[in-house]
This record gives structure tokens, C-alpha cells and sequence, in this order.
């Protein structure tokens, strides 16, 4: 239940990554700790009763902070452990028999390790825990003489947590498969809806745009008069810039837009083509905007033909220019500067 991104893992449903996930954690650090220490017959015991709680601890520690579903072999195998070794640290100090079952915590403390390494998809080796600290009591008890029915009668009442943890990861699991699914198909719904409204506000915009600049001359000209010379510039010039909107529009912008309506007033033949968008990150369209403006800016005449590349090229735009006497071809590298420059004589 883990994919690629890593964003299935039933650690989110069942909420190990918050921080109630972390208290519940050091709670059971501390209470543990508590029992292992009140609960020791002696001084000398104290050391076995510590390594147990350090086993579990850290059990506990790993199984919610290893991330992927169902959780990796490894770490489990080694969860799957931690309950049968602390329970044989303790079980190879307390008295026989024993003052009371609070002596064997270790029982309850592996059993919950065990029974969220079911819900994690790890049951078999859940499984394989508890029967080796069952195993453990048994082999206890017929040790210290009690009898192999004194060792399964203290230990066989955790099997029912472990029951009730398989029975939610064979109900919570095919859910959790569900509910994932219906996530990514929200969030994939929800990214086509966003892109939809990106491009009806982007085409809202280019429309308020085009009704701005093109409305007073279709007023004008709908009146059926003839249009002055003025005006027929005006319209000429209007056409230009449409036609750099929809063939440059990375070269569109105010900048380069003023310069050049300013350049063909002048009589300058001016050609936009972008290839791709110049929306490089930093300052390198700024300052190839800024190059280009200022070239068509100094044009009184002749022609200024300005090329953005496609991407994968060595140069990421190219500048001719060229008047009545000189030829200039300029050259511009991904920063925006210019990379090299060629000049003739027309």
C-alpha cells in the first residue's frame, strides 16, 4: 500500500505521525519504566528489568517512526523479537513463582508492539512474536517446575489483543486501499479543476486585454467613416502587437511591447518569435528584455527580428538587426547576456 511518492501508508490513518502518535509513545516509555522499576524483586534485578524496558522502548520508538506499508521485513523481524527478549531479561530475574503478574510486564509491552505490527501488515510475524513469548512462559514455567500449564495460563490472555488487532487489519486495510484511492482521485480532480480555472481566468484576462485595445478602433470603424492616417497607423501598429501576443509571448511584456510599437512608429520592421516561454528563474529574462528594448529603442530604421529558442539549445535567444549600413547578429546565453555578437557591412 505504499506507491512511489510514498503517500499511501496506513500510518496516516491510523495517525502515527502526529503528535498524540509521540505522546502516546512517551507515555509508554514512562509507564513501562515505572513498572520495570517498582516491579523488581531486588536491587540485582535491576539491570535485566532496565535492558527490558530499553528493548521495548525502543520497539516501540521504531515501529511508529519506520516509514512504508506494510512495514519493511527487517525492521519488523526485529520488532517481532523485542517482546520474547525483554520478556526473558525479566524472566530470568523475577522469584518463583512469581509475586504477581505486574512482574511480567514485558507480556503487555511486546503485545502491543505486536499488535500494531499487524495492523502494519505484518501479521504472520506478529503471530510468530506472541508464540515466541508464549513459548518463553511455557518453557519458564516447566524450568522453574510450575508446569507447562501455569507458563500458557499467565501469557494466553494477550493472544485477545493480538485477535483484535488481526481482525482490524483484515477489515481496516482493504478500506485504507479505498479511502487512498478516493484521495488521489480528489486531489487529481481537484489539480484539473484549478488548471481549468487557470486557463478560463487566463483567457477572461486576454479577452479584457484585447476589448481594452482593440474596442475604441472597432468603435471607429464601425461608425463607417473613413480613418485618418493617424488612425490606420494605429491600426497597423494594433496589429503588431496582437500578432507578437500570440506568436512571442514571453516577449510581450510592457517593456519590450512599448519599445517596439515606439520602433515600428518609426518605420522599423519588428519580429518577435518565442520558441518557448522565458520564464527562467533569477534575473536572466529581465536583463535579455532589457537588451532587447533597448535595442529596438536605438532602431530608427531597417529591421529588428528577435528569436527566442527552443530549449535544449546552446543559446537561449538570438537578436539580428540590421539598418542601412550594418548587419548585427547577437547571441544570448541562458543568464540573459549576450554571448557573442557578428557585425557586417550591408
Amino acid at each position: 500500500m505504499t506507491d512511489a511518492g510514498g503517500t499511501r501508508d496506513v500510518r496516516e490513518l491510523l495517525g502515527l505521525h502526529t503528535r498524540g502518535a509521540k505522546a502516546l509513545v512517551a507515555a509508554y516509555v514512562l509507564t513501562f519504566l515505572l513498572v520495570s522499576l517498582s516491579s523488581s524483586p531486588g536491587p540485582g534485578a535491576v539491570w535485566a528489568e532496565l535492558a527490558a524496558w530499553l528493548v521495548v522502548s525502543a520497539g516501540a520508538i521504531t515501529l511508529v517512526r519506520i516509514a512504508g506499508d506494510p512495514l519493511p521485513f527487517r525492521p519488523a523481524v526485529v520488532l517481532a523479537l523485542a517482546g520474547p527478549i525483554a520478556l526473558n531479561l525479566v524472566l530470568s530475574v523475577v522469584p518463583v513463582p512469581v509475586d504477581g503478574l505486574l512482574q511480567t510486564w514485558p507480556l503487555g509491552a511486546g503485545t502491543a508492539i505486536l499488535a500494531y505490527m499487524c495492523v502494519r501488515g505484518r501479521i504472520a510475524l506478529g503471530w510468530l512474536g506472541m508464540a515466541a513469548m508464549l513459548g518463553s512462559c511455557v518453557l519458564w514455567a516447566m524450568r522453574t517446575g510450575q508446569g507447562a500449564g501455569y507458563g500458557l495460563g499467565m501469557s494466553a490472555i494477550n493472544m485477545a489483543p493480538l485477535l483484535m488487532a488481526t481482525f482490524v487489519a483484515y477489515t481496516v486495510r482493504p478500506s485504507a486501499k479505498e479511502i487512498f484511492a478516493l484521495r488521489e482521485q480528489t486531489v487529481r480532480r481537484i489539480a484539473a479543476e484549478a488548471a481549468d480555472s487557470a486557463v478560463l481566468d487566463e483567457r477572461d484576462r486576454q479577452l479584457r486585454r484585447l476589448d481594452e485595445l482593440a474596442r475604441p478602433l472597432l468603435d471607429r470603424i464601425a461608425t463607417g467613416g473613413d480613418l485618418d492616417e493617424d488612425e490606420r497607423i494605429a491600426c497597423r501598429l494594433l496589429e503588431a502587437h496582437l500578432r507578437d501576443i500570440l506568436r512571442a509571448p514571453g516577449l510581450s511584456g510592457p517593456v519590450v511591447a512599448a519599445a517596439a510599437r515606439a520602433a515600428r512608429g518609426r518605420g522599423v520592421e519588428v519580429v518577435l518569435l518565442d520558441d518557448r516561454a522565458v520564464d527562467d528563474a533569477g534575473g536572466a529574462p529581465d536583463r535579455f528584455l532589457g537588451t532587447v528594448a533597448a535595442e529596438l529603442a536605438a532602431a530608427t530604421d531597417g529591421a529588428v527580428t528577435v528569436r527566442v529558442l527552443p530549449p535544449g539549445r546552446s543559446t537561449m535567444a538570438t537578436m539580428l538587426a540590421s539598418s542601412a549600413d550594418l548587419v548585427r547578429r547577437t547571441e544570448f546565453d541562458h543568464d540573459g547576456h549576450p554571448a557573442g555578437a557578428e557585425a557586417s557591412l550591408s
